[in-house]
């Protein structure tokens, strides 16, 4: 089976390189991803934006001779959605790694532009809680393998239309939240809400980590995903 890894924001195909051989042992093949216009100048990458990155998941998708398991790591689940919603037929599971399904129209978030790009920020523009459990050796180690990601993508709106995702099972590997704090923390978050509680068949597992355990604790994420994949 075909387990297509799809970054957050700022990361590459690099960023899954402790995983993938816990999961080439557990006998799927993973397929990490760097998506169009990752390190690229404004310039270069000013027409890219969050459907670009969701075409490229699509033809990831439509490569595989039999359907894929689709991984999304935080503003990477936003794509993987898309893709779902574009191939609910080829996709066995969605596995949204500490993020949720989005809505139709949905944006990841916003950050600061420079020069038509959005820089990787820095470890410490994030909440402490998330970035808690990267130590000061991994945060030196994987700040350099981050890129500028294209200026539009994190805040072009997601486009869904076919209701037929709802059908594709889904587990998201939360960071903190097991399913029941999920749920309550959920139903407070309106469209989110409605998105996640349409989904026929979804689990919540806790993964006890920050927000990129793929960094701090891969061996974890890794027998996750295998979990997420053999269910």
């Amino acid at each position: 089976m075909d387990i297509i890894l799809i970054p957050g924001l700022w990361l590459d195909a690099s960023s899954w390189d402790d995983i993938t051989p816990a999961l080439r042992d557990a006998g799927v093949n993973p397929r990490p991803l760097t998506m169009p216009g990752t390190g690229a100048s404004g310039s270069d990458s000013a027409a890219v934006g969050i459907d670009t990155w969701v075409d490229a998941v699509v033809a990831e998708i439509d490569a595989s001779e039999e359907p894929v398991v689709l991984v999304g790591h935080s503003g990477g689940g936003n794509v993987a959605w898309g893709a779902a919603d574009r191939r609910p037929d080829r996709v066995s599971r969605v596995v949204f790694v500490d993020t949720v399904p989005p809505p139709d129209g949905a944006q990841i978030s916003e950050f600061p532009l420079s020069g038509g790009v959005v820089p990787f920020p820095g470890w410490d523009f994030f909440d402490d809680e998330d970035v808690a459990d990267l130590d000061e050796a991994t945060r030196l180690r994987t700040a350099p393998l981050t890129h500028s990601v294209p200026g539009k993508v994190p805040t072009d709106p997601i486009a869904l239309g076919d209701d037929s995702r709802h059908r594709v099972p889904v587990t998201l590997l939360n960071g903190r939240m097991d399913e029941a704090t999920f749920r309550a923390e959920i139903s407070q978050w309106g469209p989110f809400a409605a998105e996640f509680e349409a989904i026929a068949d979804a689990e919540v597992v806790r993964l006890g980590t920050g927000h990129w355990p793929q960094f701090s604790a891969p061996e974890r994420l890794a027998q996750a995903l295998v979990a997420a994949i053999r269910r």
